[in-house]
């Protein structure tokens, strides 16, 4: 715990700073988690004895990323992350043909490559999409765009910390032992209540009227608080799937008392992408 709370004490700031410096700091710092991130996945894919292309796939997520930031807007993005995945896909295919033959896996290793760039790198880049808003600044420097980035990591987190402490207090029966035995119903309870009123204390704070400009009302930021407190859970089951499978605890060892990227970011790659499809619906 306070190895945990010495990490979170140095990036929480940092975090917060490289956020409020707009679209393109955000990306370039996410880009290179998500080479982290990615690498991590294809670690995984290796303990379960697949051979993904990381060569390619690590700097096809990096892209991903980036391209979020000098595209400005999810339409265009689309277009380049479609002729990524394209191009990704036969290259790893033309790899297989030529450096591996049909026992070497082919069909995985080019599931596994593709797998960790979208769960990785199209993920995160949704980040910077909800950063460069445009009625948030379009990804300028400021607290408009900022605010609204920060809002589903807040979420995300409180609910995570709340499931934990009421998971360790309170936890009885186990929520999905084949998936991550640590798991309870009443921390996965803890975890929707902590990421409701974590949601709702930040928009009546940060996001209320004669604050930003923008509003959330505050049973808007409370509900949403609830959906994203759901999908974090989700989402956190999902890399415990991937690691239960090969076979480790932690998808890596970068950050002392968290473990890897995916064992920090793991709810928040789901969590993301819905707080960019749903938020801008309860935005005044």
């Amino acid at each position: 715990m306070g190895r945990r709370v010495g990490v979170a004490a140095v990036g929480i700031p940092v975090g917060i700073g490289v956020v409020y410096l707009g679209a393109w700091a955000v990306a370039c710092v996410l880009a290179l988690i998500a080479a982290q991130g990615t690498r991590e996945v294809y670690r995984l894919a290796g303990a379960s004895g697949w051979t993904p292309f990381s060569w390619i796939g690590i700097p096809a997520a990096v892209v991903l990323v980036l391209a979020a930031a000098w595209t400005g807007s999810v339409e265009s993005w689309s277009v380049v992350a479609w002729w990524i995945l394209l191009g990704l896909t036969l290259a790893t295919l033309a790899g297989s043909v030529l450096w591996r033959d049909s026992g070497g896996g082919p069909l995985v290793a080019v599931a596994s490559t593709l797998f960790g760039v979208v769960y990785v790198g199209a993920t995160l880049a949704f980040a910077v999409h909800l950063r460069s808003l445009p009625q948030a600044g379009g990804g300028a420097v400021g607290w408009e765009g900022a605010l609204l980035l920060i809002f589903p990591v807040v979420a995300t987190w409180s609910g995570d910390s709340a499931a934990y402490f009421v998971g360790q207090r309170w936890g009885r029966r186990k929520l999905r032992p084949s998936v991550s035995p640590g798991k309870t119903v009443e921390g996965g309870i803890g975890g929707l209540i902590g990421a409701t009123l974590g949601a709702g204390l930040f928009a009546v704070l940060l996001l209320g009227p004669g604050g930003t400009g923008m509003v959330l009302p505050v049973l808007s930021g409370a509900f949403l608080g609830l959906l994203i407190g759901f999908v974090a859970q989700v989402g956190d089951l999902a890399e415990s799937l991937l690691k239960r499978e090969a076979g480790v605890k932690d998808s890596g060892s970068l950050l002392p008392g968290h473990g890897g990227v995916l064992d920090r970011f793991d709810s928040l790659l789901f969590t993301i992408p819905v707080t960019y499809a749903l938020l801008p619906y309860f935005l005044r």
